[in-house]
């Protein structure tokens, strides 16, 4: 069984340890078995993050080391995975450019709060095959910055500031030998339960870059 390592902590808003165990919870029946710790100081020992598949950031906000980043640059370029969710991977360690690079997108805001739809913009990939090729969804919409040569694989329209933009809601990439896989979606716990067709998004992108899909 592989294992991930997921790191939870950062802005209490996100309620970073519900969160841990709805991930922990999807991916162990999987094939992932997951440790959780709510210390970053594990990123700088490069030996025991050399025993997980993937890492996940469930992290809002927070700091981190140049220690600490260059662990966990370290790993991923050297092919773990790196996946996250919301403002736990992309709303982290604001300011830290080389992990902002590396995740591919940084949250900007979230001026609609409420019903928006979720469309699968490239539905042979393994993370979307057989999902819906849209489905409803209700929290804070996520307008992100986003890198311009990451892979969409999900999106939303946004209207804001008077015009409608495609904004992206899950994309994979690369990270040297690593694979990144993120998702806007999960701002609250109870909406994984009411959106099942969310939680199957993100339990598949995390699995494919673990390399377990």
């Amino acid at each position: 069984m592989k294992r991930a390592l997921i790191l939870s902590g950062g802005w209490p808003g996100h309620q970073p340890a519900a969160f841990a165990g709805i991930l922990a919870a999807s991916l162990l029946p999987r094939g992932i078995a997951c440790d959780v710790e709510t210390s970053l100081d594990s990123l700088a020992d490069t030996a025991r993050l050399s025993d997980y598949a993937l890492i996940v950031p469930n992290w809002t906000m927070g700091q981190i080391t140049k220690g600490q980043t260059q662990g966990l640059v370290s790993a991923i370029r050297g092919g773990a995975g790196l996946a996250g969710i919301h403002g736990g991977m992309c709303d982290a360690f604001r300011g830290n450019t080389e992990y902002e690079w590396m995740t591919g997108g940084v949250f900007a805001g979230h001026p609609h709060v409420g019903d928006y739809t979720v469309r699968i913009r490239d539905t042979a990939h393994p993370v979307t095959a057989g999902l819906p090729p849209a489905f409803a969804y209700a929290s804070e919409q996520y307008y992100m910055l986003v890198e311009p040569g990451m892979h969409i694989l999900a999106e939303a329209g946004y209207a804001f500031d008077g015009r409608t933009v495609a904004m992206p809601v899950a994309w994979t990439k690369t990270w040297g030998a690593g694979r990144v896989f993120y998702c806007s979606l999960g701002h609250a716990p109870d909406e994984f339960s009411k959106f099942p067709d969310a939680l199957e998004l993100v339990t598949r992108g995390f699995l494919w870059a673990a390399r377990a899909l």
